[in-house]
């Protein structure tokens, strides 16, 4: 089993130093979906939601979110990140969510491509929960990361 890196050698919490790691382009991608009632899924589609733009709102939100993730997630450094996309597909009976986080730097982006599309799947539910509140987050997980010692990795 690898160490775990954020905790000390006594066991207890810390943020891990990557002041001395080399700055590498890093790359990761990460995805979910939200399970919806057909009403409600073609509302979306058709934009026909009262609260107005869902998915590009909820496109905004997941960028946002992955900007704040060392706010959210206490041990996550604050990072430069250089580029957020959030995008969109319509399954049969769902939207799924792909968030890819790039930055150059001397950590990686997971947590940040993973906090961007849960909040992504959050604001989607809160802007279609007038249609169906039984909407089911689901299949949150990384796909894939690149970059950094550890290298590349894919689901």
């Amino acid at each position: 089993m690898a160490d775990l890196t954020h905790l000390n050698a006594d066991g207890g919490a810390h943020m891990v130093d990557v002041s001395a790691k080399a700055d590498t382009a890093r790359e990761a991608i990460a995805e979910g979906r939200i399970s919806m009632s057909a009403e409600a899924l073609d509302a979306v589609r058709a934009g026909n939601m009262k609260k107005g733009d869902v998915l590009g709102t909820a496109r905004i939100a997941g960028i946002m979110a992955a900007k704040k993730t060392s706010d959210l997630i206490p041990l996550c450094h604050p990072l430069m990140l250089s580029k957020i996309s959030v995008e969109f597909a319509y399954e049969a009976t769902a939207i799924r969510v792909e968030a890819r986080v790039r930055l150059n730097g001397p950590t990686g982006v997971e947590m940040e491509a993973l906090t961007a599309v849960t909040v992504t799947l959050l604001t989607l539910y809160d802007m279609a929960k007038a249609l169906d509140k039984s909407m089911l987050i689901s299949d949150v997980r990384l796909l894939s990361k690149t970059g950094g010692k550890s290298g590349d990795w894919r689901a």
